[in-house]
């Protein structure tokens, strides 16, 4: 694993790579709130076949906040993609993405579809807002809240309250989340703050991806998801796979954060969907 900061102009990006440059790109893009470490126990068992590209999104982990709200809409967040891969220098790749990293990948195909070969959206993407019980404002306040009153005396205490509210450890998954936390003031806080966790909330009201559902359709896409009995759950899932024409798995015994649940089913189907040639 190699972790280094990318700075080139404007962008300063923390990014973390495993592999070799001479195997097939995967980008993985993770979810509010969590950092490039995410991906860290699926890059572990594919970096003999993959060179594997993982950041922390701007206002995650090392990554400096975007300076306006509007930067985090979408459409920019995609065409800020497209110059990082510029920089990184990478002609075509497969996206693996969880969560609001999968809203911001479903846009970066609409816009730059020649660039991807295939994509793996981990539980996101689909989850159509203006269809929530929740408002906007109920959202925000939600994780305005989580985010900015987390907080404790130490590590060991962190590490303790993360692991309970996980369904399996490892000395790879405590790397990931000790990446979560930040030394601030005599305690340890979450890395992210309320204010990029409200944009980023924005953002996703103002640009559906139902919206583009239409321009997605035979774009090579699967999603992974937990089995969830929620009818909310159950319409937009459908939905979107009706009208993209993706293909949608349900893994039995899993929750939101999958890749963390069975990090080895999902690195399975990595190499089942974009094989390697010998």
């Amino acid at each position: 694993m190699r972790r280094y900061v990318l700075n080139h102009k404007e962008m300063s990006v923390q990014v973390t790579e495993w592999g070799s440059a001479n195997t097939p790109v995967v980008f993985c893009l993770h979810g509010l709130g969590s950092t490039g470490l995410s991906f860290i126990e699926i890059a572990e068992k594919l970096k003999d076949k993959y060179r594997l590209i993982s950041i922390d999104a701007p206002g995650h982990g090392n990554t400096p906040p975007f300076n306006s709200s509007v930067s985090y809409e979408l459409p920019h967040m995609a065409v800020w993609l497209d110059k990082l891969f510029d920089l990184l220098k990478i002609e075509d790749f497969y996206f693996l993405s969880h969560s609001w990293g999968s809203f911001a990948a479903l846009y970066y195909l609409v816009l730059f579809p020649n660039r991807v070969k295939g994509s793996l959206l981990i539980d996101g993407g689909y989850q159509t807002k203006h269809r929530m019980t929740k408002t906007l404002e109920e959202e925000i306040a939600h994780y305005e809240q989580d985010f900015n009153e987390y907080r404790f005396a130490a590590w060991q205490e962190f590490l303790a309250a993360e692991q309970a509210v996980y369904t399996r450890w490892s000395p790879l998954l405590e790397k990931a989340v000790r990446d979560l936390g930040r030394e601030k003031n005599g305690g340890i806080i979450w890395h992210a703050s309320g204010e990029t966790a409200k944009h980023i909330i924005l953002a996703m009201h103002k640009h559906e991806t139902a919206d583009i559902y239409s321009l997605l359709q035979k774009k090579n896409i699967l999603l992974l998801t937990p089995k969830n009995e929620n009818s909310y759950y159950q319409e937009t899932r459908q939905r979107f796979v009706e009208q993209t024409g993706a293909e949608m798995r349900t893994v039995p015994h899993t929750t939101h954060l999958l890749h963390w649940d069975k990090p080895a089913l999902v690195a399975e189907t990595v190499i089942e969907l974009w094989p390697v040639n010998p």
